[in-house]
C-alpha cells in the first residue's frame, strides 16, 4: 500500500481509524474522521511501540499488515493449512479454544501451522462435522456455539500437539511423487496439494510441475488431476475417482495397472471437488493424505 503519513486524509484514513478503534485506541473528540493527525496519529504510535515496528510517523506496509492481522475476527475468512501460513488474531483465538476445549494446538501464536490443522480435523471429527482441517462456516458455528466453554480457560501443554498421522515428515520425505494439472480446475487442486505437502513439512518430496513439462528425475509416480478423467485416460493412463471410500486401494490399484516405468495416473476430481477454493482444498486435503499413505 502507499505509505499513510500525516496531514494525509480519505478513505485509507479512516479504515486504519476504525481498526484503532476495534482495537481500543482512543481517537480523541475527532474519532474517525479520514485526517490523519492528533489523536489518530498518537495512536499509531502507540500501537507501532506494542507491536515494535520501526516506521515512525507512517503506516507502511508492516503497520497496515499488523493492523490488518490484529483485526481479524473468527469467521472473516476461511482458514487451512497453507504456505505461506495464515496469520493473525482469528487464528489465535482458534488456537485457544481449540486448546481449552481439549485440541492441542501447540503454542498459541497466532500461525495456522500443521499442528493447528490437526487439532481442527480432531475437533471436527469430534463435533460431527466433515473432518478436513479448513475452518469455514460450519466450524466457526460450533467453537461459537462452545464459546461459554472454552473462553477464558487454560490452553493444552505444546507437547500434546501433533500433526497429520497421514502428513508426517517422514511420510512426506519418502512420497516422492510429481502433481500437475491436466485442466484449469486440476492445475488449482494439483498447485494446492503440493503447496499444503510443503506447509506441513520443508522436506517434502512433492513436486508441482506443469501439464506436459518434464518431472523430476526423483519423481517415482506422476499424478495428473483433471475436473473430468476421460481426456487423460485417453492416453492409456488409469483413472482414480477422489470420491467416495478406500481412496488409498483403488490407487493402489491403478499405480499397478500402469504402463511399465515410472507409474502415472490420473485423478478425477468429479462434481463436487471443483470450482470454489472450500471445495478444491478439501479434494487437495484427501488427495495428499492418501498419496502419503499409498508411499508407506
Amino acid at each position: 500500500m502507499r505509505p499513510v503519513r500525516p496531514g494525509d486524509s480519505g478513505s485509507a484514513v479512516q479504515d486504519i481509524q476504525r481498526r484503532l478503534r476495534l482495537l481500543g485506541y482512543d481517537l480523541g473528540r475527532a474519532g474517525i474522521d479520514g485526517i490523519f493527525l492528533g489523536a489518530t496519529a498518537e495512536a499509531v504510535a502507540a500501537f507501532q511501540r506494542e507491536q515494535g515496528i520501526d516506521e515512525p510517523g507512517v503506516v507502511g506496509d508492516a503497520t497496515w499488515s499488523a493492523l490488518v492481522d490484529a483485526t481479524f475476527t473468527l469467521g472473516d475468512r476461511m482458514l487451512y493449512l497453507r504456505v505461506p501460513h495464515f496469520h493473525g488474531h482469528d487464528v489465535l483465538v482458534l488456537q485457544e479454544a481449540l486448546n481449552a476445549l481439549g485440541f492441542a494446538t501447540g503454542a498459541c501464536d497466532g500461525i495456522f501451522g500443521a499442528y493447528t490443522e490437526q487439532a481442527v480435523h480432531e475437533f471436527q471429527r469430534n463435533s460431527g462435522l466433515p473432518a478436513d482441517g479448513i475452518v469455514g462456516p460450519e466450524t466457526v458455528r460450533a467453537l461459537t456455539a462452545l464459546r461459554h466453554v472454552w473462553e477464558g480457560k487454560s490452553p493444552l501443554a505444546h507437547s500434546a500437539a501433533r500433526p497429520s498421522a497421514a502428513r508426517t515428515p517422514e511420510a512426506l520425505a519418502s512420497a516422492r511423487f510429481a502433481i500437475a494439472g491436466a485442466d484449469r480446475a486440476g492445475e488449482r487442486v494439483a498447485a494446492r496439494v503440493a503447496n499444503l505437502a510443503h506447509a506441513a513439512s520443508e522436506d517434502a518430496h512433492v513436486w508441482h510441475v506443469e501439464a506436459h513439462a518434464e518431472p523430476p528425475q526423483d519423481a517415482r509416480l506422476v499424478v495428473h488431476v483433471c475436473e473430468d478423467g476421460t481426456t487423460c485416460a485417453s492416453e492409456g493412463r488409469p483413472v482414480v475417482a477422489i470420491g467416495g471410500e478406500n481412496l488409498v486401494s483403488r490407487l493402489v490399484t491403478a499405480v499397478s495397472a500402469a504402463q511399465p516405468g515410472r507409474p502415472e495416473v490420473v485423478v478425477e476430481l468429479g462434481e463436487g471437488m471443483a470450482g470454489e477454493e472450500r471445495q478444491e482444498q478439501r479434494a487437495a486435503v484427501i488427495l495428499l493424505d492418501a498419496l502419503c499413505a499409498l508411499r508407506n
